[in-house]
């Protein structure tokens, strides 16, 4: 069987990269087709890459590409369209922003994509995230969604990593889902320590880092905040002297950071999937996040963290000083981590494509094994 995996981009390393990754294990010889890649945006982490078949489109020769990707959006279907897929058996695509979905593959290819969202700035955008609005980005994102509701008609099956993400897909797309979590790498042992609160992530507006910032520095706990973005500089203006900010931390440093945290606060409302909370909780450290995201299916309540109601610093502040009078189990954490392995991932993945070749290969449509 020839395999063949398509990706959104390659500029960063972010949860995509990481079930893309996931993929690759289980396909390394199937060649990675991706709009783009960016080797100085990945940074330290393009080695992780180092060896695999990729394969850019048309649009890595545009100038400003790497940078400019949203600007050539309107691009975007001809990026895809023009690749030949014509000899594999089986393509999986691997989308959100970028919609590699609209590949076109033959009849007797089984194309499944593994969805992270639909394009959120297309069909919910976030509404504390700043983007643009005029006449013609209104034009460009209407004839983009019409576009992606389209192409997402061609893909056999679907796969998603959420169940906030699955109502998404069923609502914008009308297409049954199946929800597979993300491969997490995880420890398997250890326990909270008694140093700090800690963040890990992205800084930006979605993230709402501000909300731990500003909980952390009213009730004076200390917090470690590794990551970087456009929102950094305004959390340093309003965090208190216990916040540290710690930029980017190499991977090699990341069993001392977590080894001291009290805990994890993962605030932000708009998370779908969360790989740190998951890694955290695989070393036994409990966590707190919002339950208006998707930590809500990886963290149980009063069990490995506390899930605090409204996205607000008066209910974060509860959440933390309710958590301080409760006790964790490690082991607790550890267990529940362990349901989003890595090798849950495989087995789950493996099953489900096995079934779908076999219905491919006799001829059941998707639309008859959805209804």
């Amino acid at each position: 069987m020839k395999v063949a995996l398509v990706h959104d981009y390659l500029r960063e390393y972010g949860n995509a990269e990481r079930v893309l990754q996931g993929l690759h294990h289980l396909y390394p010889q199937a060649p990675v087709y991706t709009a783009f890649i960016d080797y100085k945006g990945l940074g330290e982490h393009g080695d992780r890459f180092a060896g695999w078949d990729i394969r850019p489109t048309i649009a890595q020769q545009l100038p400003g590409i790497t940078q400019l990707f949203h600007a050539y959006r309107l691009g975007i279907p001809y990026f895809w369209e023009p690749l030949d897929l014509s000899e594999y058996d089986l393509v999986i695509s691997c989308s959100s922003s970028y919609l590699s979905q609209a590949v076109l593959t033959h009849s007797q290819t089984l194309h499944i994509n593994y969805c992270l969202t639909p394009p959120r700035y297309l069909w919910e955008p976030i509404p504390i995230t700043p983007y643009p609005s005029n006449w013609y980005t209104r034009w460009v994102d209407t004839t983009l969604r019409q576009y992606d509701f389209y192409a997402a008609q061609r893909v056999d099956r679907w796969i998603t990593n959420s169940e906030i993400a699955a109502r998404r897909i069923r609502k914008f797309y009308r297409r049954q889902v199946e929800v597979i979590s993300p491969p997490v790498p995880v420890q398997g042992y250890g326990e909270a320590g008694d140093r700090y609160y800690l963040y890990m992530g992205s800084l930006t507006a979605e993230q709402q880092v501000d909300l731990a910032v500003a909980a952390c520095s009213q009730l004076n706990r200390p917090l470690w905040v590794v990551g970087t973005g456009e929102e950094a500089e305004r959390l340093q203006h309003i965090a208190s002297p216990c916040v540290q900010f710690l930029g980017n931390v190499p991977s090699t440093q990341l069993s001392e950071l977590y080894a001291g945290a009290i805990a994890v606060i993962h605030p932000s409302a708009y998370e779908d999937f969360g790989f740190v909370p998951v890694e955290a909780m695989g070393r036994g450290i409990p966590v707190i996040a919002s339950a208006q995201s998707g930590m809500k299916d990886i963290i149980l309540n009063f069990r490995t963290g506390l899930l605090f109601p409204q996205p607000t610093v008066e209910n974060l502040c509860e959440a933390i000083e309710q958590f301080e009078k409760l006790r964790f189990s490690a082991q607790a954490c550890i267990e529940r981590a362990e349901e989003f392995a890595e090798s849950v991932f495989a087995a789950k993945l493996e099953w489900f494509i096995a079934k779908a070749l076999d219905d491919h290969q006799h001829g059941t449509s998707s639309s008859a094994s959805e209804s």
